[in-house]
């Protein structure tokens, strides 16, 4: 590890402890390749067992920028396309309804689908808005993706992922499927100075991604290098598509006026961006998880943070600096609008 990566680890450790945040595994690149991973803390209160690099962490929300460059590549080959309608893919859920028939993958990987960011099992499924409209983060909107790939491949998310995804990175600690053999070094979550249990779920496009901070820096790597994408694919997934409403990730019932929109946060085919930064971003939150990344392909630098607490995304701003030190409006708008 060098000496920058020693530094900032040596000022993460009070303010983690100072939270009361168990546990942190980062990996941090430069020059395109992972330069540091390191591990502080324990994976278990119970246990106090340490936390070490090939800790696996449930990465919540980091599962969809990994899923848009699948689906992405679905694009390069050309069995998906950006702008045409999905709704020949698969049987509609809303029929008759006008403004679902025309959503698009653009459209859902943009979170400007119009569809909510959850719902429950008995919660019927509506639209909101006009698809294309506006920003509102759609965690349902990429459940439809994982449907219409499903539906392309004639295969599971997961097998897609392997395929597209995890074997050609070498990203061997690494599914959308829970994982016995992960069992024995895994991030146990914790809401304050509780333990709380993983609860049993499949393969979402949305959250289930379980991974390693090492793992997830191999992919950070294929980010920053274009690999596996056409030069055009790759521009246009970190290029901003839309800007998101100042302090509100998600606006389902009226178009924010111009005013009301973020001037340097925005969103591409998967990412979030800080457009006048050259940075993109994703957070991640699930119970008793918080995860962060940030990168520049322009400097080749990017960090991805995992913790196993509610309290995680308070070590933002000191993970960002490990590879893209200064101010960022992005960490600024998730402290507005995503509570621990």
């Amino acid at each position: 590890m060098n000496s920058d990566a020693s530094t900032t680890l040596a000022g993460l450790r009070p303010l983690m402890e100072a939270a009361g945040i168990p546990g942190v595994s980062m990996a941090v690149l430069r020059h395109g390749k992972v330069d540091a991973l390191a591990a502080l803390g324990v994976r278990d209160t119970l246990s106090n067992e340490p936390m070490n690099t090939q800790t696996v962490f449930q990465a919540a929300s980091l599962t969809k920028p990994m899923v848009a460059y699948a689906a992405l590549q679905l694009v390069d080959a050309g069995a998906l396309a950006l702008d045409e309608s999905l709704a020949h893919f698969v049987p509609t859920v809303l029929p008759g309804d006008a403004a679902f028939a025309a959503i698009t993958a653009r459209h859902l990987l943009t979170h400007t689908c119009g569809l909510p960011n959850l719902r429950s099992k008995n919660q019927p499924l509506q639209m909101h808005f006009q698809p294309g409209a506006w920003f509102s983060y759609s965690s349902v909107g990429f459940g439809y993706l994982q449907t219409v790939m499903a539906a392309i491949t004639g295969e599971p998310l997961e097998a897609t992922m392997q395929r597209l995804v995890f074997e050609p990175l070498g990203m061997q600690s690494s599914s959308l499927e829970q994982q016995a053999r992960y069992q024995d070094n895994f991030a146990m979550p914790h809401e304050g100075e509780t333990r709380v249990d993983v609860p049993s779920y499949t393969a979402s496009a949305s959250f289930s991604l379980q991974t390693t901070a090492a793992d997830y820096g191999a992919f950070l790597g294929a980010v920053l290098r274009g690999e596996r994408l056409k030069e055009a694919t790759h521009r246009a997934w970190l290029a901003c598509h839309v800007h998101v409403p100042k302090e509100d990730a998600e606006r389902l019932h009226s178009p924010p006026t111009a005013a009301e929109l973020e001037s340097d946060v925005g969103w591409g085919l998967g990412w979030g961006l800080e457009p006048n930064h050259g940075t993109f971003f994703q957070w991640g939150k699930m119970d008793g998880t918080r995860a962060f990344t940030m990168g520049s392909v322009a400097e080749q630098s990017a960090v991805v943070l995992f913790t196993n607490s509610n309290k995680g995304l308070r070590l933002m701003r000191e993970a960002a600096a490990c590879a893209l030190p200064g101010a960022h409006p992005a960490i600024r708008w998730l402290d507005a609008c995503v509570s621990e």
